[in-house]
């Protein structure tokens, strides 16, 4: 008796090739997120105005999760076609080389924009009409 198992769904194809898609993006949205830290710090070290300060660090915070989501992609990818529809594939996936890798960036990232979102946007406060 022969079971027939299809590889992969056609799904999981088409999400695979959008992943690597957007994993090509990864060095651009770094360096942009990098620029826009270079701008962030210089405002805090100029003692910009709170609104300039805030803009600044919501740009910084959209640069990280564009970084974010182009390395998660690229996650994805990495761990192959199959780990779409398999968390026994993904879980092989983190433990090759490459895998823990991108694990470990994504991570990084994630980190980085919450710590970001915790201390570094600053709040305006709003205008109270005294």
């Amino acid at each position: 008796m022969a079971f027939f198992r299809p590889r992969v769904s056609r799904e999981a194809e088409v999400r695979y090739h959008a992943d690597q898609e957007a994993a090509k993006g990864y060095p651009a949205m770094l360096e942009r997120a990098r620029t826009a830290e270079r701008e962030y710090r210089a405002k805090r070290a100029a003692h910009a105005p709170g609104a300039e300060l805030r803009a600044a660090g919501v740009a910084l915070d959209q640069a990280i999760s564009g970084a974010l989501r182009s390395a998660e992609s690229a996650q994805r990818a990495t761990f192959g076609v199959k780990a779409y529809d398999d968390r026994i594939r993904r879980r092989k996936g983190r433990a090759t080389p490459e895998g823990a890798k991108w694990t470990a960036e994504v991570n990084r990232l994630r980190t980085l924009r919450e710590e970001h979102r915790l201390t570094g946007i600053v709040r305006v406060p709003d205008n109270v009409p005294g």
